[in-house]
């Protein structure tokens, strides 16, 4: 990797290595011709490939059952990842073991730099997850459970701080069980993110909502990884993966079958001679729907 600051006056004996540079690093070189003095953009090459989670030959079975078959991929620092594939293909197990959540077969998991077989605490205390299915004390409202989990990760936060990071202030006072879907997810990310994770784990947090919930839900997580955090999303709208994610992976009878950005899967698929049947439009009736009820928050 290039040295994080490059004098300009060293650029002309650089430029012989040109023709060997990969993209990250013509960028960084043409970011120190751009600039008159000692260059500190070169942290932008190293934070864009800088993996903080990092999988190798992971296997996890069951008897003679494998769910996971030797899965290896990097989640890069910053972006949003997105695990894809069918219901059985092993996404779930997989994160679930990054998660500390279940043992592993064999194979190796560096989470933020530390070990899950040795540093599952210290992990513990760098990640949020935020599973499909939420169980909250019943008889507290949500304040009160901002309180409660603060207290258990042993964190100063307020619940009208945490609220507001989901549009939920409105409800402090209000029970779990009383809140829409789309309330109720949001309030399970708030919970995920009172810790301050560098990493969160996101479990199809959108099925089930309707069209102005998921797209709020959209910002919502796209505000997050612009604030920082890692995403990792499980999801089974492709729409949605296509939209949020930098990169993604699928995942299909426990192993990892292609992994890149979506625009370039997609245009691979293209340039195979890929048509759809029908006529893509320029938007679709999702967007209909948006522009005709608006895209405000709904808390029916």
């Amino acid at each position: 990797m290039i040295c994080r600051q490059l004098p300009i006056k060293h650029l002309p004996a650089f430029e012989s290595l040109l023709p060997n540079l990969n993209f990250n690093q013509f960028l960084i070189y043409f970011l120190c011709r751009c600039s008159c003095d000692v260059v500190n953009t070169l942290h932008i090459y190293s934070m864009a490939n800088q993996p903080i989670i990092t999988v190798t030959n992971l296997v996890k079975s069951y008897g003679d059952f494998e769910a996971v078959k030797g899965v290896s991929f990097e989640v890069y620092e910053g972006e949003i990842f997105g695990l894809l594939g069918p219901n059985g293909a092993g996404k779930t197990t997989t994160l679930e073991i990054i998660e500390t959540l279940r043992e592993k077969t064999s194979g190796s998991v560096i989470v933020d730099g530390f070990n899950i077989e040795t540093d599952a605490g210290e992990i513990k205390k760098r990640i949020g997850v935020q599973l499909q299915a939420a169980g909250y004390y019943p008889n507290l409202n949500l304040s009160e459970l901002i309180v409660l989990f603060s207290g258990l990760y042993g964190v100063n936060k307020t619940p009208a701080e945490m609220l507001e990071k989901v549009a939920l202030t409105d409800k402090a006072k209000a029970k779990f069980k009383d809140l829409s879907g789309g309330q109720k997810q949001r309030f399970s990310i708030a919970t995920t993110l009172i810790n301050n994770p560098r990493i969160i784990f996101l479990d199809e947090p959108t099925t089930g909502l309707d069209p102005q919930a998921r797209r709020n839900l959209w910002d919502l997580i796209r505000e997050i990884r612009d604030n920082g955090t890692t995403v990792v999303i499980t999801t089974h709208y492709m729409d949605e993966a296509e939209v949020l994610c930098d990169r993604v992976a699928f995942v299909d009878g426990g192993h990892i079958i292609g992994i890149d950005t979506p625009d370039h899967f997609i245009d691979q698929l293209v340039a195979k001679g890929f048509e759809r049947k029908k006529q893509v439009k320029a938007a679709n009736l999702e967007d209909v729907f948006i522009n005709l009820t608006g895209k405000e928050w709904r808390e029916g």
